[in-house]
This record gives structure tokens, C-alpha cells and sequence, in this order.
């Protein structure tokens, strides 16, 4: 007769305490990278439009919807990435919130194609860099825990590049490279992140147990 075998989880000794990783925590990281893979495939397929015909009404109104599977997609990872500071984890949350305030905003007030209004509009830019804040968090948390490269590099390009278009003293040219280097790190971001080892992008849940019997 053959026995099942019964498979023990494995037990992690944690800063302040053991833990073990559930079938739930891993699942809660396969949402967190496929929602950001969803993100970067989007903002790539934004990007490239805007890159490719820029110009063309028709061409920015494609860029709506894709903007909006990403910002969606992006908060999917905002609520399910792990942080060990609450406060800082609130924040990027109440940034993405603000942001997509600022786009329905600048999408409903305005006629022109979004992307146009955002590119044009130093207020609707504003609001909208909100959400790109709270992706500029994700990619500080992931250069920080895990000194990936392409992190370390989109940490400072993404208000680079917005606040140099925002003040105006940044040349097309300049964006539009910035852009293509930015949509190509995301992916490659994106991907990568599924060969890292579950257990690393949850953390030690000691420390997230002992920080909520504080509060």
C-alpha cells in the first residue's frame, strides 16, 4: 500500500521569533509579482506607443486603457508587497489613491487624449506623479532588501525624469530615452522577480507579528 507523505513546513528563525511560510503567504507573493509584471507590460506597451506616434490622436487615446491596467495592476502590488514599516507601507498606498484621484481628474476635465492633458498640464502632471511616487517606493523597498541593479537605477531616474520635465529643463530627446530606459528596466524588473525564492519577498514575519502586538 502506498503511503502519502506528509510534507513538514519548514520552520525559518526569525529576529524575533520562528515562523513557517503558508500556502496563503506564497500565494499573496505570486499576486504581488504577477500584478507587477502586469504593470511593467503595460507601461511598455504605453511607452512604446507614445515613443513610436507620439503624435497621433488616435495612437494616445490606446495609451488610456493601458494606463489604467497599470495603475490598477499597481495597486494590486501596493496592497500586496511586503513592508516592514507600516507607516511608510500607508503612505505609498495614500500616494497611489491621490494619483488615481489626479488622473480621473485630469481624464474627466480636460478633452484632449489623457496622456496629452498629463504631458501638457503641469497640475494634472502633478497630481498624477503621486502614483509614480508610490512606484518609486516599490523600486527604493526592492533596491534596499534586495540591491537588484535595475532598481538601484529606476530608484533616482523616475523624478528625474518628472521633475526635470515638470521645471522644463529637461530636452525631448533627454525624456524620450529616459522613458525607453525606464519601460525596458520595469521589465526586466518584473520578470526577474519571479526567480527569487518566496520566502524573500515576505520577509520575516516575526518581525511583522511583534510590530502589530505594538499597536
Amino acid at each position: 500500500m502506498s503511503q502519502s507523505v506528509v510534507h513538514q513546513p519548514v520552520v525559518f528563525q526569525g529576529q524575533f521569533g520562528e515562523y513557517t511560510i503558508t500556502d496563503r503567504d506564497r500565494q499573496g507573493v505570486l499576486v504581488y509579482r504577477v500584478a507587477l509584471l502586469v504593470a511593467a507590460i503595460a507601461f511598455a506597451m504605453g511607452s512604446g506607443l507614445a515613443l513610436w506616434q507620439g503624435a497621433d490622436p488616435t495612437t494616445l487615446r490606446f495609451i488610456t486603457p493601458l494606463y489604467t491596467v497599470f495603475v490598477a495592476a499597481l495597486g494590486v502590488a501596493l496592497w500586496t508587497i511586503h513592508i516592514y514599516m507600516a507607516a511608510l507601507h500607508r503612505t505609498l498606498q495614500l500616494f497611489w489613491v491621490v494619483g488615481v484621484v489626479g488622473a480621473i481628474a485630469a481624464a474627466h476635465l480636460d478633452p484632449q487624449p489623457f496622456v496629452q492633458t498629463v504631458y501638457e498640464s503641469l497640475p494634472a502632471l502633478f497630481g498624477v506623479g503621486f502614483t509614480f511616487a508610490a512606484l518609486t517606493g516599490i523600486y527604493f523597498k526592492e533596491a534596499f532588501c534586495f540591491n537588484r541593479l535595475e532598481t538601484k537605477v529606476l530608484t533616482p531616474l523616475v523624478p528625474f525624469l518628472l521633475l526635470g520635465h515638470l521645471v522644463g529643463w529637461l530636452p525631448i530627446l533627454a525624456e524620450q530615452v529616459l522613458l525607453g530606459i525606464w519601460a525596458v528596466l520595469m521589465l526586466i524588473f518584473a520578470i526577474r522577480k519571479f526567480s527569487q525564492p518566496a520566502a524573500s519577498d515576505i520577509g520575516d514575519k516575526s518581525v511583522f507579528e511583534y510590530l502589530q502586538t505594538k499597536h
